[in-house]
């Protein structure tokens, strides 16, 4: 038999682990993106590109959401104290919500300005910015490839978005600078803009949504509510649940309570046992407190009672399963 914390632990390991690639990933993005950015900005008013500008604005909201992905990361990792006593992993949840209204901010700018430039067209110097997006496309594919092989979660995954959009960017101030060179039609650099603003704009809702959902403590998108009702209540033993809540801890972790109604007391450790095994196993749910009962208490305030429902190949404590 394995040590009552040897999955704990193996579990605390491989999340330092991963926050310390993560670090060492948002580190060199943030030097790569925060030097590339300044050339970009300058290059983009000497050749008045508005693609070029919204690229440049792109990188530089990208060098400060990896200074909140780092200043996060470090935060995540202090231990539970008395004012935290869940830990401050969802410092990481706050950073992703942070970076996605940034998102946001800039894509309202872009759009804006896009629109300026189309009633009022401005000059672009065509192979400057050619020259310019094709630096930048190089920058943007090696931060994308480092994030995306050395940093993971929620925060990671909200810097990330910033890089895609800067991907777009790029790509499409090539565009741009390649059809003026060739064509002097202006109206393509902020039309292609425009293009980059609404493709960023539905990953950033994606990203603000899922934060959302971390920070108002609701119930993870991938876990069925109703499935871990039935699934509690259909253990051997058990004749009801009310109560129930489902959340995530941060972004990784989901946690669970409920009021655990029973037909006989002394089957309580069998029942808490199989419990926590199921919930473990079939939703990956770790963090669990389950309160037993005898009856079941008038209803007062939120209670959400769920009736028991014969299912087969329920594990019924003993290690077999009972059909």
């Amino acid at each position: 038999m394995h040590a009552p914390h040897a999955v704990p632990d193996a579990h605390a390991h491989h999340r330092h682990a991963d926050a310390h690639a993560t670090r060492r990933a948002l580190w060199a993005a943030l030097l790569l993106t925060g030097g590339f950015a300044a050339i970009e900005a300058i290059a983009g008013f000497l050749a008045g590109s508005l693609a070029l500008i919204s690229d440049a604005g792109h990188m530089v909201t990208d060098s400060a959401s990896f200074v909140v992905a780092l200043i996060a990361a470090a935060v995540a990792l202090r231990p539970p104290s008395r004012r935290a006593s869940y830990g401050y992993a969802r410092a990481e949840v706050l950073a992703a919500f942070v970076n996605a209204l940034a998102m946001l901010a800039l894509i309202v700018w872009i759009t804006v300005e896009a629109v300026q430039r189309l009633l009022d067209p401005v000059p672009v110097a065509g192979p400057t910015v050619m020259a310019v997006a094709a630096v930048g496309l190089a920058v943007n594919l090696v931060v994308a490839w480092m994030l995306s092989r050395g940093a993971s979660g929620i925060n990671a995954r909200g810097a990330l978005l910033h890089v895609f959009g800067d991907l777009m960017g790029s790509v499409a101030a090539l565009v741009a600078g390649a059809v003026i060179y060739r064509t002097g039609w202006m109206p393509i650099d902020p039309i292609l803009s425009l293009v980059v603003a609404l493709l960023i704009l539905r990953s950033t809702l994606a990203l603000l949504k899922e934060s959302t959902g971390v920070l108002l403590e609701g119930v993870p998108g991938h876990v069925s509510y109703d499935a871990v009702g039935r699934a509690l209540a259909a253990i051997p033993g058990v004749t009801g649940v009310h109560d129930l809540h489902v959340w995530q801890m941060s972004a990784s972790r989901v946690a669970l309570s409920a009021h655990v109604t029973l037909t006989d007391g002394p089957a309580w450790p069998r029942v808490l046992a199989s419990a926590q095994r199921m919930l473990a196993h079939d939703f990956g749910i770790d963090h669990v407190t389950l309160q037993p009962a005898w009856q079941v208490p008038p209803p007062s305030g939120r209670v959400i009672p769920l009736a028991p429902v014969a299912v087969t190949g329920v594990d019924d404590g003993s290690g077999h399963a009972s059909h």
